[in-house]
């Protein structure tokens, strides 16, 4: 479990360190800051896929990233920082990941890639040692890493600037520390956006193939159900999807390789298809098959899971969100106060409350950065 994240010159955060929870709840005004909170986390997870410059570059570029700041703390003698620091502690481990721009040397070579990040720093430390044993030290151009043997060793292949060092260890059998690190942050999932319009993926027939975990976008939506359907708790997806659908019975229906979903409504005298579900039924069969998936990750990230939810619903969606925190760290980002209120309710752990003041994302109650 990730006891702590700490994140630093990153668009509205200047310096911002949050304990976590098995359930992290976190509301706020538009604007506010919960977005790039949850941003920073998915960007320590591109960085792991080897994706960190095309994950910056989708954002405008690595100038556009860099906290831009209040007036007032603008023209304090302490200026903004030219870095994004992005890190957390977990339980055996801590990382931290620097980010920053090209040298003016790379500059004057005329390269047009000036707006990609360069990794200037980078660490993993166990977690009880505050740093004091490395596991991992990169120095932008050269990174020294602790092999089997329990040395210290310079890796010995070039490393790409661009990203991290977590992407492109080679030997994985050579790192064993370091590869666990990456291999638990590979292991993160992130759910923002499940397309409901008319040509979307998820009203339409899916390949159907054994499915423990739902893609990102929903695609595969009728076999991760089907999976845990069989698999998984069966009993429990099909009580669920009754009491939010008046009673309904989930049907997912095989056409050679292409599975389909349905849904039997009483009073109706045939199933409903795909293509005829309201958009609160497709996300919520969607939130479904990612809450009661048969193989939890470490960290499950929902960014307004209450999209398009009728208000009745949102009891059982915060049932089934402390319901999955027994198996898995989660992280939800709403504007809803009903869903962060019946969270609380069921799970007992207190929202965290985001504000701006000053062009800086702040928690409130928290001791007000100078």
């Amino acid at each position: 479990m990730i006891k702590q994240i700490h994140v630093s010159g990153y668009r509205s955060i200047r310096e911002l360190a949050l304990d976590l929870k098995p359930i992290n709840v976190l509301t706020g005004p538009n604007g506010c800051g919960k977005s790039n909170l949850y941003n920073s986390l998915v960007l320590i997870g591109r960085a792991a896929q080897g994706q960190l410059a095309r994950a910056i570059a989708e954002e405008g570029g690595t100038p556009s990233v860099f906290w831009a700041g209040g007036e007032r703390v603008r023209y304090q003698r302490k200026k903004p920082p030219k870095r994004v620091v992005l890190g957390f502690e977990a339980e055996e481990f801590g990382y931290e990941l620097q980010v920053g721009l090209p040298s003016l040397n790379e500059h004057a070579l005329g390269t047009m890639f000036t707006l990609d990040p360069r990794v200037k720093e980078e660490y993993i430390w166990p977690s009880e040692t505050n740093r004091r044993v490395l596991m991992l030290k990169r120095d932008e151009p050269s990174a020294w890493l602790r092999n089997a043997e329990g040395s210290m060793v310079t890796y010995p292949f070039q490393i790409s600037k661009q990203e991290s060092v977590l992407s492109q260890i080679i030997d994985p059998h050579l790192y064993p520390e370091i590869s666990a690190v990456r291999h638990q942050i590979l292991s993160w999932r992130f759910y923002h956006h499940f397309r409901t319009d008319i040509e979307s993926p998820l009203r339409q027939p899916q390949i159907g193939v054994y499915t423990p975990v739902l893609n990102h976008d929903g695609s595969d939506v009728a076999a991760a159900l089907e999976t845990i359907l069989e698999i998984g708790d069966g009993d429990a997806l099909r009580q669920t999807v009754a009491e939010a659908f008046g009673g309904a019975t989930l049907l997912i229906e095989a056409m050679d390789t292409l599975f389909s979903m349905r849904l039997q409504i009483p009073g109706l005298l045939r199933p409903l298809q795909a293509r005829e579900f309201s958009d609160g039924q497709l996300r919520f069969l969607c939130l479904c098959a990612v809450l009661f998936s048969p193989c939890p990750p470490s960290l499950l990230a929902l960014n307004e899971p209450e999209t398009s939810l009728h208000p009745d619903i949102l009891d059982a969606l915060a049932h089934l969100i402390v319901r999955a925190s027994k198996n898995t760290q989660l992280w939800i980002t709403t504007h809803s106060e009903p869903l962060a209120d019946r969270i609380e309710q069921h799970s007992s752990v207190p929202r965290v409350r985001l504000r701006m003041a000053e062009g800086e994302t702040q928690v409130e109650g928290s001791r007000k950065h100078l």
